[in-house]
């Protein structure tokens, strides 16, 4: 890997920027506070023709937080932090819609850090969108509207036919109607880093807002779905084998294709834990000394 000045190469405006002469093996305190700088910047990073055993893929993603397990995903052998995210004829792909990881959870991933271990011969790409470019195109009355409101996010909708195909299935219904009961968040929240306002539904898992009748609800909400579509919020990755790409999940949304099917396609994934989604109208009436950190 060379040893020349990282540089950051952007793919769009809104979203999306190519990382180079960095070895994530090797990552020292002032090139790390670069990357963390481009991340808040450019929302998903990608570096090519990494090496990461998986300690050090741990010990790269443990410097933006705390890793994570994950409730579904199968674990990486001796590695617990790792998700093996596996698919092939037997095993289908299941993660080809939009979605923010984990907004089911009363704190959701800030950041993710996927390596491509073995790469399908056609197909497999990922999409991202910037939910706040999403944002920033609404109508100001929209905006209005949407900054009072709060929405449902339900790990079942996203796992429950799944979990029903199981042979444990039912058991593991029983058990995460108890462990992941619905949450809520604000439909706008106020990213903790660069203040920027986000768009905080996705497909996945949003499943009601609050405040509104069940027709209102639907209404919005696929006009928000719709919304965050277009073409100018996205950047596509075509992978390639020992790529990693880093996406600060607070401010994105992320679409695994599953075009590959049936042939094999092995990706290894470290989360980092985030903090509960603050809305407008909670940060506009938080002390002053709060506003001034984030």
């Amino acid at each position: 890997m060379s040893q020349q000045t990282m540089k950051v190469l952007p793919r769009t405006v809104a979203i999306g920027a190519d990382v180079v002469n960095v070895d994530l093996a090797n990552v020292d305190a002032e090139t790390f506070t670069q990357i963390k700088a481009a991340l808040h910047t450019h929302q998903v990073l990608f570096f090519h023709e990494q090496m990461l055993s998986p300690e050090a893929h741990m010990a790269f993603a443990s410097r933006f937080g705390e890793m994570e397990i994950h409730e579904v995903f199968t674990p990486l052998e001796d590695h617990p932090e790792i998700s093996v995210l596996v698919h092939d004829r037997d095993h289908p792909p299941i993660s080809d819609s939009w979605h923010s990881d984990v907004t089911y959870r009363t704190k959701p991933s800030m950041a993710s850090v996927l390596y491509a271990r073995s790469i399908p011969p056609n197909g497999g790409d990922t999409l991202w969108l910037s939910a706040t470019a999403a944002y920033k195109k609404l109508s100001e009355p929209m905006k209005l509207m949407l900054e009072g409101l709060t929405a449902e996010h339900d790990f079942l909708q996203a796992y429950g036919s799944y979990f029903r195909k199981q042979s444990d299935g039912a058991e593991r219904l029983r058990r995460a109607q108890i462990e992941t009961p619905l949450v809520e968040h604000p439909l706008i929240v106020v990213h903790p880093v660069t203040s920027e306002r986000v768009l905080y539904v996705n497909p996945t898992f949003t499943s009601r807002i609050v405040e509104l009748s069940r027709k209102e609800s639907d209404a919005i909400l696929k006009l928000l779905f719709e919304h965050l579509l277009q073409p100018e919020f996205q950047v596509r990755l075509k992978w390639q084998e020992n790529d990693v790409a880093i996406w600060d999940n607070r401010a994105t949304q992320h679409y695994a294709t599953g075009d590959y099917y049936p042939h094999y396609r092995r990706m290894h994934r470290v989360t980092v834990g985030g903090e509960r989604p603050v809305g407008v109208n909670a940060m506009q009436h938080a002390p002053a000394a709060i506003r001034a950190v984030t």
